[in-house]
């Protein structure tokens, strides 16, 4: 089964998803989507999340996936279940996995999620701790400001570090030992968040358990890329290429990475 593994994402975030793919399924193809000319995702309403992720897995079907990750909290708060009921090819958002590794790690029982709008305002991370344990007390901040950042490509500078230590001033003593980065634009930001934060707080990435659990499906279904064929990975976006490829090299460790431009939804055609 040498078919790719899609993923999708509003933009550049889900690499961080993608890199931990590469990262613990070498053998796979990786065939992914960044919708950069319509990000970010966090302000707008469901409906049109839900458009836009449909929009973008019609098109990565064209590709011949075998299964696909949503990449994108908001996304996968809008629209995991509605993707599901409409393709016949296993999905997997970021969510429920984040979820379970936030639980794993914390000694408190106390978790802060940060996200975006969109994210922060579904409740799905207080929904998917609390059918995991029902003690857990949940702290969450939405960060607007964070995803544009990433976009920019100023996650390193001093803008960055400025932004995210005003954000993060409520987190302050707050008592949360685990936080949780609800947004796949967020683990660029990793290392200011986690200057900001200190070291008794663990940080997680919820791309690692995303990935284990890709790895974890292709087991079930028997769609693991056994061909001995070389990889042959590919990467779309909606906006710039310049701008997404840069990010993407500095992120992946992909040799030759090229970047494909491509109309998805209205006006494709």
């Amino acid at each position: 089964m040498n078919q790719p593994i899609g993923v999708i994402d509003s933009g550049v975030g889900g690499l961080t998803v993608a890199q931990e793919i590469l990262r613990q399924l070498p053998n796979e193809n990786i065939c992914y989507l960044g919708d950069t000319l319509r990000c970010p995702y966090g302000p707008r309403d469901t409906e049109q999340v839900k458009e836009f992720t449909m929009d973008m897995t019609n098109y990565l079907l064209e590709h011949d996936i075998k299964l696909l990750v949503i990449a994108c909290n908001t996304a996968t708060a809008a629209a995991l279940q509605y993707i599901r009921e409409h393709v016949a090819i296993p999905v997997v958002g970021v969510i429920q996995p984040g979820a379970r590794a936030a639980l794993k790690a914390t000694k408190n029982n106390q978790i802060g999620v940060i996200g975006t709008e969109g994210t922060i305002k579904s409740q799905a991370y207080n929904s998917a701790l609390d059918l995991l344990d029902h003690t857990i007390k949940v702290q969450t901040l939405a960060c607007p400001k964070f995803a544009p950042v990433v976009e920019s490509s100023e996650y390193k500078g001093s803008v960055a570090k400025k932004i995210v230590a005003q954000t993060l001033r409520p987190f302050k003593n707050s008592g949360v030992d685990t936080f949780v980065l609800g947004c796949t634009h967020y683990p660029l930001l990793q290392p200011i968040i986690e200057n900001v934060l200190g070291s008794s707080v663990k940080v997680i990435n919820p791309g690692l358990e995303t990935a284990s659990e890709v790895s974890m499906l292709l087991d079930y279904f028997s769609l693991r890329n056994v061909s001995g064929e070389k990889n042959q990975h590919r990467f779309f976006t909606t906006g710039s290429t310049k701008i997404f490829g840069g990010i993407a090299r500095d992120w992946l460790d992909v040799p030759n990475l090229e970047v494909e431009y491509v109309k998805i939804g209205q006006g494709r055609f």
